[in-house]
C-alpha cells in the first residue's frame, strides 16, 4: 500500500466503482470503443480512454465525438456503442481479483457497502448477470448516469455524496468513508467529496497518471488491501 503504511482513518462505510474495479469490463469497452471508432477510420488511444474513464455515457461520448471530430450526435454514437455493448458483454465478465473475497468478507462483518458506478442500467444488467447474488450484498447501488439527484458527474463529487447520504445510517463524516476507484476521474470526486480514495489503476493509466493522482492509497490489486489498517476486521 503506497503513500501511508498506517492509515490514521478510522472507516465506517465503504463505496465501490464497478467497471476495472470490481468487474473486469475495461479490455471489453476498450473492444466496443475500437469497433465503432474503427468505422470511422479513428483510433481509440490511451488518452481518450483516460479522459472518459470514470465519466457518465453521455459525457464520455460528448468527449470521444468532439476529440474524434465524428460524424455523429450523442444520441447516433450512443446507439452505435449500445450495438457493441450487446456483443462485448453477451458472454462471461469476469471479477477482478480480490474483489469477490473482499465484498463477501465487508457483508460478513456488517460494514456497510455500497456501488457508485457512472454505467446506464441496461449495460450494468448486461455486466452483472453473472454475478446477482454478489452485487445483491450490496446495501445500495447508484447507477449516477440515470439518478435525477446527479446532475455531473466524475470527477464531480456528487456520485459519491449521493450514494453516502443513501446508507442507513449515514456516516456522520465523510472521512469515515473509504472509495475504492480505478479511474483518474473518481479518485478526483472521491477526493472532493472528502473521502478516502483507494485507487488500483489499469498498469499502463498508473504510469502515465502516477505524478498527477493525488490519492490517499494506490494498490496493485484488491488482493493487496488490509482492512486492519483502516480500523476494519482483518481479512482471514
Amino acid at each position: 500500500m503506497e503513500q501511508n503504511t498506517t492509515s490514521s482513518h478510522r472507516i465506517t462505510h465503504v463505496i465501490f466503482d464497478m467497471d476495472g474495479l470490481i468487474l473486469d469490463t475495461e479490455k471489453l469497452y476498450e473492444k466496443a470503443y475500437k469497433n465503432v471508432l474503427g468505422n470511422y477510420g479513428k483510433e481509440y488511444t490511451l488518452d481518450l480512454k483516460i479522459k472518459i474513464m470514470g465519466r457518465s455515457g453521455l459525457e464520455g461520448a460528448r468527449i470521444i465525438i468532439d476529440d474524434c471530430q465524428l460524424p455523429l450526435n450523442i444520441d447516433g454514437f450512443l446507439s452505435e456503442m449500445a450495438i457493441e455493448h450487446e456483443k462485448v458483454f453477451a458472454g462471461h465478465v469476469p471479477l477482478m481479483p480480490g474483489a469477490e473475497r473482499l465484498i463477501r468478507h465487508f457483508h460478513h462483518h456488517r460494514i456497510p457497502i455500497a456501488v457508485a458506478t457512472s454505467s446506464k442500467r441496461y449495460t450494468f444488467d448486461l455486466k452483472t448477470k453473472e454475478h446477482r447474488e454478489l452485487f445483491q450484498l450490496f446495501d445500495h447501488i447508484v447507477i449516477a448516469s440515470e439518478d435525477p439527484e446527479i446532475t455531473a458527474g466524475k470527477p464531480d463529487p456528487q456520485t459519491f455524496l449521493v450514494c453516502a447520504s443513501r446508507f442507513r445510517p449515514p456516516p456522520t463524516t465523510m472521512t469515515s468513508v473509504l472509495v475504492f476507484e480505478d479511474s483518474a476521474n473518481g479518485v478526483l470526486a472521491a477526493n472532493a467529496a472528502n473521502m478516502i480514495s483507494v485507487w488500483i489503476p489499469d498498469p499502463q493509466i498508473r504510469s502515465a497518471k502516477q505524478h498527477e493522482i493525488d490519492a490517499h492509497y494506490t494498490l496493485n490489486s484488491l488482493l493487496d488491501f488490509k482492512p486492519e489498517q483502516f480500523s476494519l476486521p482483518p481479512l482471514n
